[in-house]
């Protein structure tokens, strides 16, 4: 029998444990081809996001995917985080949470390694693109 991971267990728990305490859960992703956030809001590699009900809409942390609405400098967007991505979970008012080890995606790469740009990308905005 497969073994479960526990890693998506306790980020429901710690994100549980924020609400009941008042606090603002949080999630620090590492960026992947399998993530879809705002690439416009990735900075090296990584997001950090509000998992709040007041920030979400429909959030559903499941095994292999959280899932939710949010909105971006107003505009309502679809997010979808592997739960091999979160790297953190934690408490915005007291940094309180848990941090995750690399794991390896499905393909034996490390989740935590992101797209890449190409080099001689000019300078400016920051921005993410997805190389098969």
């Amino acid at each position: 029998m497969k073994d479960i991971s526990t890693k998506p267990y306790l980020i429901r728990a710690i994100h549980e444990w924020c609400v009941d305490c008042g606090y603002t859960p949080y999630i620090s992703v590492r960026v992947d081809a399998r993530t879809r956030v705002p690439v416009e809001h990735v900075k090296n590699g990584e997001i950090v996001l509000n998992l709040s009900a007041d920030a979400t809409r429909n959030l559903t942390i499941g095994n292999d995917l959280i899932q939710f609405s949010t909105r971006f400098n107003g505009v309502s967007r679809e997010c979808s985080v592997p739960v091999a991505a979160v790297a953190a979970v934690f408490a915005r008012e007291n940094g309180q949470g848990m941090l995750f080890p690399l794991e390896a995606t499905a393909a034996g790469d490390a989740a935590s390694e992101p797209p890449t740009e190409p080099e001689g990308t000019p300078g400016g905005k920051p921005r993410l693109q997805v190389i098969k």
